[in-house]
């Protein structure tokens, strides 16, 4: 068997501009948002859209998304230590992508009120444009060296040196990166078969329950990313996805007693 066991030891400062040092982090969200940016305005093209939709959705949703992630590690993962100190909220690293979802959502919400335009319309689209976005922020992880798995024995595993391993491991965010690479095919495939027009629900309950499936699985392989879930059944990651797939069967099913919405007559 060929061995593929590769050194990791990127830097993850992508370049740095006098004092202020761009993260590689930084820059594959920066990506996600104009990569998914661009697949949304693709998916809504024959729609008759409000001249300022697609840029004021984009804020909303980079909004929502940036400080519901940021949220959602604070109170999933360190409640106690926020809720005591909640002046660090902001002003320490970590995201989390459950948080990111129900930020996002939120976001939406409230920029649907505003455009006159109904709710799981939108959410149905920016279900596959999330799957474009959730590739660049997983490359982002592997370039950091974080959210990686158990030690392998496969030939593709990953030293990753600057955390101080030295044994190979499971290169998580890639395998993450690729399933969200494949769930944008699947669901954008599903969305042409609808001719651009598909049932309410349909997308959003795709998106649900193919992604959190996969992450709930993953889970088994990924290193805990706080030590209290060492002793867990369970990490939160997965029993933070046990919903989302549950409303995921729940919003397939109510699809198919749904009939496509015109926002044209909105």
């Amino acid at each position: 068997m060929i061995n593929l066991i590769i050194h990791w030891n990127v830097d993850p400062v992508a370049f740095r501009m006098g004092l202020f040092n761009i993260q590689w982090y930084g820059v594959c969200w920066g990506c996600a948002f104009f990569v998914g940016f661009h697949a949304f305005k693709e998916l809504v093209k024959y729609e008759k859209l409000p001249e300022n939709f697609m840029w004021l959705g984009l804020l909303y949703m980079m909004v929502g998304t940036v400080i519901g992630a940021r949220l959602g590690h604070c109170f999933f993962y360190e409640p106690s230590y926020f809720l005591h100190n909640p002046s660090k909220i902001f002003s320490m690293s970590g995201m989390a992508s459950h948080g990111s979802g129900l930020g996002m959502v939120a976001a939406l919400y409230i920029f649907s009120r505003q455009m006159k335009i109904p709710y799981i319309w939108i959410l149905d689209r920016m279900a596959i444009m999330i799957c474009v976005g959730g590739f660049f922020i997983r490359m982002g992880n592997l370039m950091n060296s974080e959210i990686y798995g158990h030690a392998t024995t496969l030939p593709w595993g990953f030293i990753f040196e600057r955390r101080g391993e030295i044994l190979p491991k499971h290169p998580t965010q890639i395998y993450e990166a690729l399933y969200y690479a494949l769930a944008y095919i699947v669901m954008r495939t599903v969305y042409r078969k609808c001719n651009n027009r598909p049932r309410p629900f349909l997308m959003l309950g795709l998106f649900w329950t193919i992604v959190f499936v996969f992450r709930f699985c993953i889970e088994f392989i990924k290193n805990p990313q706080k030590s209290f879930e060492n002793d867990m059944l369970l990490n939160m990651g997965q029993l933070l996805s046990i919903p989302c797939i549950i409303a995921g069967i729940i919003a397939l099913i109510v699809s198919r007693k749904k009939e496509y919405i015109s926002i044209s007559n909105n």
